[in-house]
């Protein structure tokens, strides 16, 4: 059940990377520091701001301002010119960080492998929980049938 990464090369891969590392826990992420090389610029140190949240009812109508959200920003360059951003919900600095940082570490071919190693717990994890999900699901299934009576 284990989900494959999108393909290293693809446009979606970086897409794909970013997903997991938004549902990991700072824990989990923190196997990055280990592999953070000499020499990282912080471009715009953790940051706390708030978004304007838009909705719209029944999915199509008419854009409306739901309400504001907080949101954690922080960017990151390494050496070889990678720039990473990380942008979490919440007042999570230290996560949004090491995921400014997991997206630099990605693109730079020297330390995929170990971003993915890092990340790979966490997809066991997230693929543990869809299937518990879906097994609790499967347990209230109703199964509807008729049956035709013969004698009319």
């Amino acid at each position: 059940m284990h989900t494959e990464p999108a393909h290293r090369d693809s446009p979606n891969a970086r897409k794909a990377i970013m997903a997991v590392v938004a549902r990991a826990t700072v824990a989990e992420l923190s196997g990055l520091d280990d592999l953070v090389p000499e020499g990282v610029t912080i471009l715009r140190a953790p940051e706390i701001g708030l978004v304007m949240v838009r909705g719209r009812i029944g999915g199509d109508g008419a854009p409306f301002n739901l309400g504001e959200a907080t949101v954690t920003r922080a960017a990151l360059a390494l050496p070889g010119g990678e720039i990473g951003y990380g942008h979490v919900l919440g007042r999570d600095k230290d996560k949004a960080r090491l995921a400014a940082l997991a997206d630099a570490l990605w693109q730079a071919p020297a330390s995929r492998d170990a971003v993915e190693a890092v990340l790979a717990p966490v997809r066991d994890r997230l693929d543990a929980e869809t299937a518990l999900k879906r097994e609790r699901a499967a347990a209230t299934r109703v199964d509807f049938f008729t049956m035709v009576r013969g004698d009319n």
